[in-house]
């Protein structure tokens, strides 16, 4: 079975949340949208519930092994069966769900890492639910990189939001604002750089992706004035990645940097925390963003929104997002068996 014709390992993400509507309704579109063959992995009984709740007519067929899912996609959601623990209320999350959650995403990794799928693509989870049930890790990118590396060699994770050319990237991720400025070292944003720059060449075929880099202050801190960081970190930095052949430009204020003409003058920005990145991105591009995970040993994509418990069996979701994910895992994976 080459590349290709291997599936996309999509999670369940929380089964109270928006993840099974836009699964289903992303299904429902597989040929109008040209969706590539997943495999959902997850409780097939959730899945049948919310497209009941939703009046949705999606034929659901269990699955012994991922192999099975592209003769079964054209005309059935294959799902590879993970219980999922206590009763699932579309709105209403619930601790008891919550390994089920995280052996989704393990079973996930644990797919594409025996070659058995060719990307990871993730339903979105609540944090503070799986916190409340013992999860360790701040967020999808940190548990992803652990599942990646084992104890022995750990991973530099970097997040990536991505919309069509427009792309940008946090060097602190979720951490409190307050700690940005001892976190922030030159170290961790040329590591940053160096990474965003490989992966950007292996698996969306650049040559020399053009690299902006924001200040951490305002006015990218004005020669000194508004803070040193720009001075002492980042401009020593971008002088090294310069030196490394890499077209790294910077630092820029992050004001100045998003609106149009500025955008076609680079590839990615590379902010310096999370709202820096994120504001930007999805007032731009919010319905169709997609989060990209680089630094792994492996592809994941996730759409760029949460559970929306709110609307969840509501009809109301959006499966825009999930639907670009699914598509540009699905290119990821093609550009880096290319490169092979």
């Amino acid at each position: 079975m080459g590349p290709t014709a291997k599936p996309l390992a999509l999670t369940l993400g929380d089964p109270a949340g928006i993840g099974p509507d836009v699964t289903l309704l992303a299904f429902a579109a597989r040929n109008r949208e040209a969706i590539p063959p997943f495999v959902l992995i997850g409780d097939e009984s959730v899945l049948a519930e919310r497209a009941e709740t939703l009046g949705l007519s999606v034929p659901i067929a269990t699955i012994a092994a991922p192999a099975d899912a592209a003769r079964i996609f054209p005309d059935a959601l294959p799902v590879l069966p993970i219980a999922v623990s206590g009763s699932v209320v579309a709105g209403q999350p619930n601790l008891e769900a919550m390994d089920g959650v995280a052996r989704s995403i393990e079973t996930a990794v644990g797919l594409v890492q025996k070659g058995e799928a060719r990307a990871v693509v993730t339903n979105p989870v609540s944090k503070s639910h799986l916190y409340r049930a013992g999860f360790a890790f701040p967020g999808h990118t940190e548990y992803l990189a652990s599942l990646a590396s084992g104890e022995a060699t750990p991973l530099r994770p970097v997040m990536m939001l991505v919309a069509g050319p427009f792309k940008v990237v946090p060097t602190t991720i979720h951490i409190p604002l307050k700690d940005v400025e001892r976190t922030l070292t030159r170290d961790l944003l040329a590591e940053t750089i160096k990474i965003t720059d490989r992966d950007l060449r292996r698996f969306f075929g650049y040559d020399r992706p053009r690299l902006a880099i924001t200040g951490l202050n305002p006015h990218a801190g004005e020669q000194g004035s508004l803070g040193r960081e720009e001075v002492e970190i980042i401009e020593p930095v971008i002088a090294e990645a310069q030196g490394q052949g890499l077209d790294v430009s910077g630092p820029y204020p992050a004001d100045t940097l998003f609106h149009e003409a500025a955008r076609q003058r680079y590839d990615a920005a590379i902010c310096m925390y999370h709202d820096q990145a994120l504001v930007p991105f999805k007032t731009l591009a919010f319905e169709e963003g997609v989060n990209v995970t680089l630094g792994l040993p492996f592809i994941r994509t996730s759409p760029d929104h949460g559970t929306a418990f709110d609307i969840a069996g509501t009809g109301k979701s959006n499966p825009r997002s999930l639907i670009e994910a699914l598509r540009l895992a699905s290119a990821m994976s093609e550009t880096a068996a290319d490169e092979v």
